[in-house]
């Protein structure tokens, strides 16, 4: 049969360009490689999808138009809300399932959320002093391209994305049930010194996959933030 459609689904606020180096060097290995926008980012149209569940209803949809009959699934942050979300929904199809920078349930501080709603450029600056790891890991002038690099992939997106999908992190309560329905092996991939989603709390997420047919297996990346395609691709 043919080979599994790596499928890589992006984060809040951001687009298929997240992957850019991490799809490059898949496809450059011969592996099929998808990188979808969500609707309301990137190249696709319409508004963001304000539900995790919607957001994988969507996928799957997407996924059944290609004709992918296997797939791995790997999302960051909100992707892998997405991820989990799907692969619970299409758990004789998925093979592999890929959470990077994940936990769930995922809650997203309020004063964030509410910045997103109505002070973008605030809420940009914050998610990006979060996002990545810290300045004696990665010097000054690498912090700073890295920054300047993601806030423009930020400012690309429609206005109201971000606080969209903030909420859809924020309201998803349903992440220990889906990973309970997974059927395949699962891999949690943390940066060491993630703020936003740290390695420690993702043991909850990590338990309930572990105790699944497919089991789980949890890797952290020395060093690394919660952007790690982008630190460490």
């Amino acid at each position: 049969s043919a080979a599994p459609a790596i499928v890589l689904i992006h984060g809040a606020g951001h687009d298929h360009t997240v992957w850019n180096d991490v799809s490059a060097a898949l496809a450059k290995a011969g592996l099929r490689t998808l990188a979808p926008d969500l609707p309301g980012h990137g190249e696709s149209g319409g508004a963001a999808l304000a539900d995790v569940d919607t957001q994988a209803a969507w996928l799957v949809r997407l996924l059944d138009r290609l004709e992918c009959a296997r797939l791995s699934l790997v999302g960051h942050s909100m992707g892998s809300l997405t991820a989990l979300a799907a692969a619970a929904r299409v758990a004789d199809r998925c093979v592999k399932l890929v959470l990077v920078g994940s936990v769930a349930p995922m809650p997203v501080a309020p004063f964030l959320v509410d910045a997103a709603r109505d002070d973008l450029p605030a809420a940009w600056a914050m998610v990006n002093k979060w996002s990545f790891g810290p300045l004696e890991e990665l010097g000054e002038a690498r912090l700073a391209a890295l920054q300047a690099h993601n806030l423009q992939r930020m400012q690309r997106q429609p206005a109201a994305s971000l606080a969209i999908d903030l909420g859809a992190c924020n309201a998803w309560q349903d992440g220990l049930m889906a990973a309970s329905q997974v059927r395949c092996p699962a891999l949690l991939v943390c940066g060491e010194r993630d703020r936003m989603t740290p390695p420690e709390a993702a043991q909850a997420l990590f338990n309930a996959l572990h105790a699944t047919t497919g089991g789980a297996s949890m890797i952290q990346i020395p060093g690394a933030g919660h952007l790690m395609m982008d630190e460490a691709p």
